[in-house]
């Protein structure tokens, strides 16, 4: 690794490999390099190893834009989502950029000298790297931290309790034991089909119920448009079409909530006919898409359900006991194994401390600029993907405008460009889920404000048209080599005096209601036209 880089890429994942290839065909001459705290590439992928382990997403908008998926599974296992980024990453060459085992600790933007310097740690130490543009692309999952709430007795099981972040490398024997996972998200979801089909008797123990969709795990469509039509132009159709459906639905559900529920809970009682569950269990007191819907592939729960290799329970913990559970309504559930599927904890830019000119930036405290760039931080854009639709389809289109950035910033022989927010506006969380994980860390993320271009629709076709019109010079501060600005009007921030500057919440687990949308006043209904 060199000591200076026009771009630095943190993090090697899906957002990492879709940002070197960006810069490497929209960028010419930009030499960059990508710094992964792990040893190896993938990110989430390459972290995840529990049994059962999928995409949420279809790979068709989850894959990446420039290499066609050409997997048979439309919702596809990790290991064959890993592998084709690593083969993406070598086919491109972006896998001789990577640093591994380097994790940035630091990041300070320096006015006088106009390049941040990164601070990294790897098994020789600290060592520091600078670079004109930093792109921070390691998601918003802390990897070495998840959430684990406080079970009362936990510690006095006397089996094996596993949090599904840490699953063990040479994996679990479950064969013929019961096992209880604590959750009702997406990696319980995943997770109680795969033990068991691998002989488990399973029980999920939720706090509440999620919404869920089966959805096949091959695309029909897709599998005839591959057919008859060259890969890049199948997968580009296969792509738009799956886009426009999932933003279709998601804009359907938040629009009539009343008819989403009945299709949905519809769909649900039709799986779970011959089965002892009752409906309940699947029926959420909150509405469809106030927290990420579940995807289950092929119906693979309800069929573990129906052939009685499942139990749902809707409860919340009393105390755990060394053989057992025991909820709070009295019921006693016999366990060898526990499986804390309680959730994720977030953290910004990797965990990293990001300073202007000394002074720490909190996130939290700032508004956010065109989803990816913090105001009052020079040369410097986070990838924030979606929430309601794949991640990828967000982070490509934050990759190629933070390119269009970068070249707009040298091609007129600026040093610098900074996102400033000209008054203060009524603030609004980035993310605009009621999920627990999302709800614990909403102090500790950016905020969007109540206009463009402070102010994201969520909405790819939206925002893709928005993206492509964008002008880079809006509510932008551009500074010539040479040139200096004040710390104090780079770095402090009219977020404060906002009316909704600290938006707060309780922080329930996974699976329990968090306070609704509405209270934290980012409704659908609220955005803004245009």
């Amino acid at each position: 690794m060199k000591d200076h880089y026009d771009v630095l890429v943190v993090g090697a994942g899906l957002s990492g490999i879709d940002a070197g290839y960006r810069l490497q065909t929209s960028c010419p001459g930009v030499d960059y390099a990508i710094l992964e705290a792990r040893e190896s590439l993938g990110g989430t992928w390459d972290l995840f190893r529990y049994p059962g382990i999928r995409s949420d997403s279809d790979m068709f908008t989850l894959g990446l834009p420039f290499e066609p998926w050409t997997g048979a599974k439309s919702i596809a296992d990790g290991a064959d989502i890993l592998q084709y980024l690593k083969d993406t990453a070598a086919k491109y060459g972006i896998d001789r950029r990577i640093s591994y085992s380097t994790k940035v600790i630091a990041a300070d933007w320096s006015s006088q000298d106009a390049r941040w310097t990164l601070t990294t740690q790897s098994a020789a130490g600290e060592h520091t790297v600078s670079a004109n543009f930093v792109y921070f692309s390691c998601g918003y999952y802390n990897y070495t931290d998840p959430y684990r709430p406080d079970i009362p007795g936990l510690a006095d099981f006397s089996g094996q309790v596993i949090h599904p972040q840490f699953w063990p490398a040479n994996g679990v024997d479950v064969a013929g034991r019961t096992v209880t996972v604590i959750g009702s998200g997406a990696t319980a979801m995943t997770l109680v089909p795969a033990l068991a089909r691998q002989g488990a008797h399973v029980t999920m123990l939720q706090r509440s119920p999620s919404y869920v969709l089966s959805l096949a795990a091959r695309d029909t469509i897709a599998d005839r448009l591959r057919k008859v039509l060259p890969a890049k132009q199948a997968y580009a159709a296969i792509r738009l079409k799956n886009a426009a459906t999932t933003v279709g639905f998601y804009e359907f559900c938040r629009r009539v909530p009343g008819a989403a529920t009945k299709i949905l809970r519809s769909g649900v009682a039709r799986q779970l006919e011959g089965s002892s569950v009752d409906l309940a269990a699947f029926t959420p007191r909150y509405r469809p898409w106030d927290q990420r819907l579940c995807i289950v592939p092929d119906a693979d729960l309800f069929t573990a359900i129906r052939e009685h290799d499942v139990d749902v329970v809707t409860d919340t913990i009393d105390r755990v006991e060394p053989t057992a559970i025991h909820t709070s309504s009295g019921q006693r559930i016999e366990s060898d194994i526990i499986v804390t599927a309680t959730g994720l904890r977030l953290q910004m830019v990797g965990g990293a401390t990001v300073s202007v000119d000394g002074e720490v930036c909190d996130p939290g405290e700032r508004y956010i600029y065109r989803g990816m760039m913090l105001e009052g931080v020079p040369n410097a854009a986070v990838c924030i993907g979606y929430t309601n639709a794949s991640w990828t389809l967000r982070a490509d289109l934050s990759a190629q405008y933070f390119c269009k950035f970068v070249n707009y910033v040298r091609s007129n022989g600026y040093a610098s460009g900074t996102p400033t927010v000209p008054e203060a506006m009524p603030a609004t969380p980035a993310l605009d889920l009621a999920s627990g994980y999302v709800q614990r860390s909403i102090a500790e993320l950016p905020k969007q404000g109540d206009r463009k271009p402070w102010f994201l629709k969520q909405n790819y076709f939206v925002d893709r048209r928005d993206a492509k019109r964008a002008d880079v010079t809006a509510d932008m501060t551009f500074v010539r080599p040479g040139e200096t600005r004040s710390r104090s009007s780079l770095s402090r921030s009219p977020l404060s005096r906002s009316p909704l500057s600290r938006v707060t919440a309780s922080s329930p687990s996974d699976g329990e209601i968090a306070p609704s949308l509405d209270e934290l006043a980012v409704t659908r209904e609220a955005e803004r036209a245009g």
